[in-house]
């Protein structure tokens, strides 16, 4: 069985953890990461920001934004806070427009901002499911639309790439696996549309990851998270932050309208119960059990 990896618990850990990527190769990119007071987000903007980008880290609390921003800079490099709520369109016009004002336009759009709950779906309630759907299928494409509309305008291309998540057996969360498979079916069309003008889209759908999000889950499924994938280990916010940078960075140049799968095989292998497993499914699996036994 493989072993835990080592997970970044802050921003500490960020501007030290080693990287596969060789110094550098961002560098006169700017990289606007949504969701980059924690997580996943967090790590991308480090990343970046580590390989030689201008970074822009981008969310809707001011607060958590400046933490990083101040700790980024403080180590020697360059980022800045844009304070941003993607649900609302005219957020998004008026955060684009300050970042062209300010810095011109982006090279790098990573879209990690998003949320859910663990919820049956059964008991969905409307503004639960709206609320979900909201924040990460069409507040993923107001980020991307408006990136796309600057390009075009610039008359330069980009690259967009989009945090979804791995669809196999990830029960509990029907909401957020509804939305990104949206962001997901709207990415493969955007690639080819966008084209034309030097945009590409990708997206990266991380399996188990080890972030501040996993609060919302029970003691019991976290536990039980490293063993969805036959790696039989969780995977950590800096391994999505690496992917991120290949699929938006110079490595992925010729990568478009592909969803990476960074999940140790999860997608093939594994079940993830956000909820815990019902009775109904548990005893079928113990039956199955039995039997190899016997």
């Amino acid at each position: 069985m493989h072993e835990p990896v080592p997970i970044p618990r802050g921003n500490e850990d960020l501007a030290t953890w080693p990287t596969v990527y060789a110094a550098g190769i961002l560098a006169g990119q700017t990289v606007l990461v949504s969701g980059a007071g924690s997580g996943m987000g967090r790590a991308t903007a480090w990343l970046a920001a580590r390989l030689g980008a201008r970074v822009i880290v981008a969310g809707r609390t001011e607060a958590k934004l400046a933490a990083v921003v101040d700790a980024i800079n403080a180590a020697g490099h360059e980022a800045h806070a844009q304070v941003v709520d993607i649900r609302v369109r005219e957020s998004v016009d008026a955060a684009f427009a300050s970042i062209a004002e300010r810095f011109g336009v982006i090279d790098v759009l990573v879209n990690s901002a998003g949320g859910q709950f663990p919820q049956a779906s059964i008991d969905f309630s409307e503004k639960g499911w709206l609320a979900v759907v909201n924040t990460n299928l069409n507040g993923t494409w107001h980020m991307m639309h408006v990136a796309a509309q600057h390009w075009r305008e610039a008359g330069k291309g980009g690259a967009v790439v989009n945090i979804v998540v791995v669809n196999q057996g990830l029960h509990g969360v029907a909401h957020t696996s509804a939305a990104r498979a949206g962001v997901i079916a709207f990415s493969n069309k955007a690639a080819v549309e966008w084209a034309p003008y030097g945009i590409r889209v990708n997206c990266i759908a991380p399996g188990a990851v080890e972030t501040e999000g996993w609060a919302v889950y029970s003691e019991t499924t976290r536990a039980r998270y490293p063993r969805t994938n036959p790696m039989m280990r969780a995977g950590s916010p800096w391994e999505i932050a690496e992917a991120a940078i290949f699929l938006g960075g110079p490595g992925g140049r010729f990568i478009n309208g592909v969803t990476l799968e960074v999940d140790g095989g999860g997608q093939h292998w594994g079940e993830v119960w956000t909820t815990g497993k019902p009775e109904y499914f548990a005893a079928a699996t113990r039956l199955w059990d039995d039997a190899s036994e016997g």
